[in-house]
Formats: C-alpha cells, structure tokens, sequence
C-alpha cells in the first residue's frame, strides 16, 4: 500500500528510466497485454534506453494487442529473451510514432527485425528487391516498403550502420522500389511496355547514394523504341509508363503514400514532355541548358527499366557536366542559386533550417559540387555522385585541406543524423528543428544526448552549423594558400594550374596576378605571413563576392604593404569581427573608398569601431577642423590639415554608405535607400562645410590676423545649400560680405576678393587629398557678374534686376560659414524672393516651365540615353527638383512647411498641405532618391563623378551590388530605374507643365 503523499517505487522508477509522464507509463504496463513482463527489470531498462520512453511503451502496448492471441507469447518471450530484437524494436518504437502505427496494421511485421544474420546487417538492393518482390499493386508495395524500411531504421537507431550507411540503405530501397513499380506498371499496360524501352535515371540525393528516410525522389525519364515501333507512339507509351510509375509511388491509399516521385529536374522542367529519347536529351543540353542543371546531373545515376538505355545515358551526359566549368558565368549562376534558396526560406524559419539555412546541409553539398565542376574537368578521381566521398576524393586531391574536410564530414553527419531523426518520428519531409520540448528532448536522445539532452542538443548544432558556416568559404581558399605558401609538409598542393581555375571559377579575371597577390601576402613564416594565413581564406572569400574581386585583392596588398608593419593593424583583422569583412566590402566596392584610404592608411582603424562608421556631426567637424587650422604655422599646412580631415571623413562616410548598402554577416543591409541619401547627403555637406570653414579662417589669418575688414559670408545653394551634396558634387556658393564700421566700401571689396582667391586657392592646392571645388556661377549676372556683393547690393540687385531663375536658385540658400549673423541676414533679404506673397505669377509660372522644357534639350549631353541620364534625363533629379520647387515658389508663402532648402523635405511638406497625392509624392520621392543614389554609386565605383550608368561591365556590375542587385541581374537594375523614372515623368508632366 502506498502512503498517502508519497509516489510509489514504481513511479520513482519509471521516472528514473527517463519517462516523462511516469503516471501515464504505469497505467500502461498494468495493461493485460503485458501482464507476464510488466514487472521484468530487464522491460524497464530497454525501454528507459530508448529515445522516446513513453512512445516506445505506448508503441508496444499497441503491438501487443495488435497480436492474435497464439502470437503475443511468442513476441513478449523474444522481447525478453533476445537482446538483439528487444534493442531494435524497442529502438524503432521509441524514435518512429509512424512505425509503430505500421507495426499496429501489421503486427507480424515484427519478426522482420528477428533475424541478426551478416545479410540481415547489411543488406543491398538485391535483398530490397527480394523484399518487395511479392508486391503486385500499390498497395502491397506499400506494405513491404514499410517492412524493409523498420528493417533500415532499426539498424540505424541501434547504431548498427552510420549515418552515410543509413542514406545508402535508404538509396537502395528506393531504386527497388521505382523497379518494382515499374514492373507493376508494367503488369497493368503489357502492350505500352512492348512498344518501348524505359529508363529511369534518379537525381539528387536518391542518385547519390545518400537518401533521407522522408524525400522527395528526383528523376529523369529516357524513352526509345523497340524495333519496328514508331518513335513517336513509343515516346507516349513510355510517357503513360512514367506516368502510372509516378502514380504508383506518390498517391495516398489506405496504407499511405512511399514518397513523391519528382520529375521537375528533366529539361524544360514542368513545362517539357516527361519523357524524351537520348537524342532528345543531348539536344537540349547542349543548346539550352542552364549552369545549374549540369550541376544537378552530378548526381544522376541508372536505376531503373531498360539498363543499356540508361548507360547509354550516363555515358553521354557525363562530359557535358565536366565541360560545365568552362561556360561563362559559371560563377555567377552557381552564387545566384545558392542566394536564391536562401532567399526562399521564410524569415520566421531561417534560424529553425537544418538543410537549407545558413550552416546547414546545402551549404557543404553546394561547396563540394562546386569544387567537383571546377576541377574534376582534369581529375577524374572527384567523379562522385555522393557528397561525403566526393569530400574525401577532394582532400586526397589536395583541393580541400585534410583538417577542414574532417571538420566539415564530422558537422554533415552530425546534422544529416538530426535530419534523419526528425523525418523518422512521424515519416513526414521536413528540415526544421523542432520546438516543442518534449520533441527536442526525444531528438537529443536519439542522438546518444542523455544528461540534458535538450541543451546538449542546441549546443551541437550550433557548434557543427558554426563549423559549416566557417568552413563553406575557406573551403575554396585555404588550399590557395597552401599552393603559394608552401608550408604543411606532406600536404598534397593544389598545381598551379588548379589554383588558377578555381580562383577562375570563383570570379577573378586575373587569376595569374591574384596568385602572385597571395603569395606576397602568405608566403614565409613571419608573424604577419601567419596571420595572413589565417585571415585571407575569409577574405578573399568576401572578395568573390564583390562585382571586381581583382580589384579588392590588389587593394588589400596595398593596404597589407602600407600597414603590414604596425602592430595594429592585424590584430584588428584578426580580433574584431566586423574590421575584417567590412574592410574587404570597401576594398572591392570600387575606386573612391580604397583611393581616400590609400592615402591614410590608418584610417582603417574606423572599421573595427562599433560607432566608427557613423558620421560626426557639423559642431564637431568645424571644432576639429577650426583647431587644426589654428595649431598651423602657415595656410598651406592648415588647409592641409582641413583637407586631411575632410579625407578621413568622406572615407568614414563611404565606407559605412558601402557597408550599409552591401551588408555583412551579422548585419543586414540598410532596407531605407532614403535614409542612406540623406545620411551621404547631411555628412558630405557637413564636412565640406566644415572645410570651407577651415579654408576661410586660414586665409584670413594669413592676410589680416584674426578680423578681415569686412564682415564675410559664405552661402550654400543647390544641393550643397538643402544639404544633398554627393560624393562628387562641386559647391555652390553666393559670397556675401558688409564693410565694418569705419572701412573704406573699396577697400573692404578688395579685402573680400582676395580672401576667396586665396580660400580657392588653398582648397585646389596639389596634395595627396582630394581638391574641393568652389562654384559662384549662381550668382547675380552668372560668370559676368562680380563674385562677391555687399548684402546691399544684393538687394539692389534682387529689387530692380532679378529673374524668376534666380529667385528660384535661392530656393536651397542656406549659410555655411562665416559671419553667422551677416548670413541669418541674406536669409532675410531672400525670403521674399523665393517665397512670394500670393505665390507666383501665371507669367512667371510660364517663363519657368519654358527655361526647363529648354534645358531639357539643349543640355542633354549628345549621345546620352535620356532614359538613363540621373540629372536630366526623363523622371530625373531635374524634373523632380524643378516640380517640388514650383510648388514651393506658388505655395510657400501660405505653407510653412514647405519653406525648406531640402527636397525631401518640401515633397513630404507639399503632400502635408494636400499639394500633392501620397502615391505620386512617393513616386517623386523614390525616383529622385535612386536617381541620387546611382550618382553616388558611380562615383564610388569609378572614382570620378557622372550622371549615367557606367557603361564597362564590371562597373555597372558594382553600381547593381551597390543598389542591392545580385551578380548577373544589371539588366533588371537598369529596367527598374526606368520603370521608376517612367512613372515619375508622367506625374511631372501633370504638376509641373499642366499637361
């Protein structure tokens, strides 16, 4: 009797034995069906050694009742008296729900785990055809499929084969099984399987060797006539073969379905006929394939129906896939589709993807194909259709160095188990790690997990997906190194010749240059050689990922060769995460970015600091720009150091504009463009202010000490005024200037003309940073007008003489530098200029709509793509500017809002003011932030600025990965801008002519 508030001994020792529900488990074993054994020790030890205690005795319950009366003796002396059986079955019930729902339907079906034979613990497709021979309908081949597979998962759960074995075993029953349903296909259509001859070549993972317990099974159909039969009536009975085969397989009966047989990998894919001859095949591989489906041939493999049709087969599409490499955009297609499969997966799942996710299958298998395409063309000893083994052949090849090939076999088995083991408990295709507890804790056991199986779990799949994910570059790399280093002895080397085709393959045009790069930076054994060792697989890695991977190798030598000596340096490579990737993202992003650094290589230290990458505010720039002008003893050396900081910071801008626009690892890419143009745009103009600033105070203290005689202002207009200044944009500029008390008005002109000379002067000073360029010609009478004015001459000026262009022009007037009180005084002076009271004149109005009708044609540059052009060209900067102004200078005036110098601003302002729509305000605001961010992009590519599309193919390629376009996908960045610019236009056309 037990006491009351105390649980009994059976209760404390189920719960002991690992049953979770320890009440629901007694319950159970008081069942009739177990009456003899419920109290056997040696019961309780089986079952509490399972993966899923409680499932594998509510399995045996089920099977125990399932079983007639004469037979539940025999089965319960067996579970007892045979070791063998009591670990299989009892292993089976605990790991597999499905199973034992089998064994429930079939309950005789437990004596196929009896046998404990050489045969029965390694059987091979013959023994899986002799088990499926009696099958003559669907139904029945059902049945036996299920029997043969208990057989693989016993052996598999008991630890009797291994994970590979286990995938092989799965193969085998598969090709058995698409011949038996071909023999009963067959069977039911004697007359279709007379007129033709039928081959099935599996694909995917059922081709190589290595099946999971739940897939889908990838093939492909080669039919031919037999003699004296039409190839065409031929050809549609080997279709209705194919056909009723697939049926066989795939449809859910009363025992369930086997798996899906999948036709999709044929050519044309869905959209081909299902079956084709072999003439029919080469045809289309030779003329229309795409890169990704010689990949897929890697795998194929005769299994079932005519063999000599199948061999002919294989015997013909075999070069086709080692001649894959040499194709043009080899690369690009092979990177393309691994992006695409991860862009495919569901963000909610990502982190949940054993096969697809980042560290997961795919990615070890997509790496050894890859390294398989590029050099089994010489090698035929890395002509295997399985992954583990091609694995192995590249590492006794020297392409894969041996230590990374153990790694990456341990972490693919380790995660093909875990996929085994969940696709097994309900028989179910799925590649998502569970979440519910109970299923995790159930997966950990299953794999040998025991102590805290759930933890222990989580923390080997992390540590083999991290393994996968650190592996899946270095692995095209690190044997690059060796081949140049030539250190590890008795490590087989990559030949020279190899090492150029795979860094071929991997998207480097010169591969003969790249080689003599890492040889320079690896070889010896120095320290930094070593370092260099450990971080260039990585980083050349990153490199291929860029639209010129050359450029960024070449880059960072030089960076290596300038900094190479300075403790520093690598070890912020090697120690801060980020430095290093985002180093190789503003390497190999273009020229501007490496160029600024080149000459300041220490400015890479920005790239290790979290907050390095933010620009820095006005305040903050002028305060360093102003002290480093007064420590000078001269104004050359000042604006000197005014130039050296606007080159240190137009570096931090672009770097953090590229890495923001690229992404990186651990951070995705910035999904706002409009915050990055307005982040370029603020930080540009902030700093070129800053520097005219510090260009200002050194011509004047050089001349006149520390007070010109005259009170002096600088003006920014155009873009640099609304703050929306590019990497390459000039600054515009009105220069103002009031005579101090008691200066004589000639004297104090002088002073003021001279100060600019001088200003322009030292900014356009031949150094090492780049020039800032002034320009004035908005001002008052353009280049025939005086270049500075007093502030009354400005109003004299604006009273009698100005035009509605100009008045226009100062629409995006704004200080930014100098006499801070004599420029809040030009604002003043303007205001009414450029917001009118009432708004505009219908006159005015035409006279506007008539200079830009005019400067769209007689500006366009000859020869330019108006439909490309960034400024001028149709839906362009100009149209949207010149639109949003309008509405500014007609309702300003009424609306404050719209009394601003920036143009996203005014549009957000206008649409405020119910000026404009949502959707076109939207519209106008997308196009003239992609027109803006192409400007930048080529700038950043080339070096210098231009308003169109970079028109070499490796620039337009880095202006698409810019934009966050994939490699190969130029023609859909140039679509869409026109798309976008398109759309812009027509709603120009509306605001801005009326039309």
């Amino acid at each position: 009797m037990t006491v009351p508030g105390r649980r009994s001994s059976t209760f404390i020792r189920l719960l002991r034995s690992g049953f979770t529900d320890p009440s629901a488990a007694a319950r159970l074993l008081e069942s009739p069906v177990l009456a003899s054994v419920r109290t056997d020790p040696v019961l309780l030890d089986a079952l509490g050694a399972t993966a899923d205690p409680d499932l594998a005795l509510l399995g045996l319950v089920r099977l125990a009742e399932a079983q007639q009366p004469e037979e539940l003796p025999v089965l319960l002396d067996t579970l007892l008296g045979a070791k063998p059986l009591r670990d299989r079955l009892l292993g089976v019930l605990g790991a597999s729900e499905a199973l034992a729902d089998h064994l429930a339907r079939h309950p005789r079906d437990w004596h196929t785990l009896v046998t404990y034979e050489a045969a029965d613990l390694h059987p091979g497709l013959a023994e899986f055809e002799r088990g499926l021979a009696d099958a003559h309908d669907p139904v029945a081949l059902r049945i036996a499929y299920r029997r043969c597979l208990l057989s693989i998962a016993a052996r598999d759960v008991c630890g009797t084969i291994d994970v590979a074995e286990t995938a092989a075993e799965l193969a085998d029953l598969a090709t058995a099984t698409l011949r038996a349903a071909l023999r009963i296909a067959s069977a039911a259509a004697p007359e279709d399987a007379a007129a033709c001859r039928l081959a099935v070549i599996a694909m995917g993972k059922c081709g190589g060797n290595e099946l999971n317990y739940v897939s889908d099974v990838d093939v492909i159909f080669v039919g031919d006539a037999t003699r004296g039969t039409d190839e065409g009536k031929a050809v549609q009975a080997a279709t209705r073969l194919a056909s009723h085969l697939m049926r066989i397989c795939s449809e859910t009966t009363v025992e369930g379905t086997i798996w899906p047989v999948d036709a999709n990998l044929r050519p044309e894919g869905r959209n081909g006929p299902l079956v084709r001859t072999l003439a029919s095949h080469l045809a289309y591989y030779q003329r229309w394939a795409k890169t990704w489906e010689f990949q897929a041939l890697l795998k194929a493999r005769a299994v079932a129906g005519d063999p000599e049709l199948g061999a002919q087969y294989i015997e013909a599409i075999t070069p086709l896939v080692w001649q894959a490499a040499e194709r043009e955009n080899f690369v690009a297609d092979v990177q393309k589709m691994r992006r695409r499969v991860v862009d495919n997966i569901p963000a909610a799942q990502v982190e949940r993807e054993l096969k697809l996710g980042p560290g997961g299958l795919r990615d070890v298998e997509f790496a050894v194909q890859l390294l398989q395409l590029v050099h089994g063309r010489s090698d035929a000893t890395l002509h295997s259709r399985t992954t583990l083994d091609a694995l192995h052949a590249l590492a006794a090849g020297g392409y894969v160095g041996r230590a990374d090939a153990a790694q990456l076999h341990d972490a693919y088995c380790f995660l093909r188990a875990m996929e085994h083991r969940i696709q097994l408990y309900r028989l179910r295709r799925t590649h998502l790690v569970p979440e519910d507890e109970n299923d995790l804790r159930r997966l950990g056991r299953s794999m040998g997990l025991r102590t805290e199986p759930v933890a222990e779990l989580g923390k080997a799949w992390r540590r083999h997906a991290s393994v996968v994910r650190r592996l899946h570059e270095k692995l095209f790399y690190r044997p690059l190194l060796d081949a140049v280093a030539q250190l590890t002895p008795g490590e087989t080397r990559l030949s020279p010749r190899a090492a150029g085709q795979r860094l071929e393959a991997l998207g480097y045009a010169d591969p003969s240059t790249a080689l003599r790069h890492l040889e320079a930076l690896a070889s010896g054994v120095s320290r930094k050689a070593a370092i260099q060792r450990t971080l260039l697989p990585v980083m050349l890695g990153w490199f291929a990922d860029s639209a010129d991977p050359d450029a960024g190798l070449l880059n960072f030598r030089k960076v290596s060769d300038a900094l190479g000596r300075t403790p520093w340096y690598l070890r912020l490579l090697r120690d801060e995460g980020a430095a290093a990737e985002n180093l190789a993202r503003v390497l190999s992003a273009g020229r501007l970015a490496p160029d600024l650094l080149m000459r300041a290589p220490e400015a890479v230290a920005l790239l290790g600091d979290p907050e390095g990458l933010q620009p820095r505010t006005h305040e903050a720039l002028e305060q360093e720009v102003l002290a480093a002008v007064g420590r000078a003893e001269d104004p050359e050396t000042a604006v000197t150091a005014a130039r050296g900081v606007r080159r240190r910071e137009l570096f931090r801008t672009a770097a953090g504009d590229i890495i923001a626009s690229y992404g990186t690892e651990d951070s995705p890419a910035e999904t706002d463009p409009g915050a990055l143009v307005d982040r370029v745009g603020r930080a540009v103009s902030d700093l070129t202010a800053a520097t005219i600033g510090g260009a200002l105070r050194a011509a004047v203290r050089s001349h006149w000490g520390d007070t010109l005689p005259t009170r002096f202002a600088v003006i920014g207009v155009g873009r640099f005024g609304g703050r929306e200044l590019g990497y390459g944009s000039d600054a515009d500029v009105l220069f103002v200037h009031e005579p101090r008390e008691g200066v004589d008005e000639q004297e104090a002109a002088k002073a003021a003309q001279a100060v600019i000379a001088e200003m322009r002067r030292l900014l356009q000073l031949p150094t090492a940073d780049p020039p800032l360029l002034i320009d004035a010609d908005l001002r008052p009478e353009g280049r025939s007008g005086p270049l500075v004015r007093t502030l009354a001459s400005y109003a004299a000026y604006y009273r009698r003489w100005s035009l509605t262009w100009e008045s226009q022009a100062l629409l995006r007037a704004e200080p930014v530098a100098g006499d801070a009180e004599l420029g809040a005084r030009f604002i003043e002076l303007i205001d009414p200029l450029r917001y009118p009271a009432e708004g505009l004149g219908d006159n005015a109005v035409r006279e506007i709509r008539r200079l830009k009708a005019r400067m769209e044609t007689e500006r366009m540059p000859r020869g330019a793509d108006p439909t490309l052009h960034t400024k001028l060209g149709r839906g362009g900067l100009s149209d949207v500017e010149w639109t949003v102004q309008l509405m500014q200078m007609r309702h300003a005036w009424d609306e404050p809002g719209l009394r601003t110098t920036r143009t996203r601003e005014a549009l957000a302002a206008a649409h405020a003011a119910g000026l404009i729509p949502a959707d076109e305000a939207q519209i106008l605001d997308e196009a003239w932030v992609l027109a803006t961010r192409v400007r930048n992009a080529v700038m950043l590519v080339r070096g210098r600025a231009g308003d169109t599309f970079p028109s070499e193919a490796r620039e337009l390629a880095a202006v698409g990965r810019y934009l966050g376009y994939a490699e190969g996908t130029v023609g859909d960045m140039l679509d869409d801008y026109r798309r976008t610019t398109r759309r812009a236009r027509a709603v120009v056309d509306d605001l801005f002519y009326g039309s």
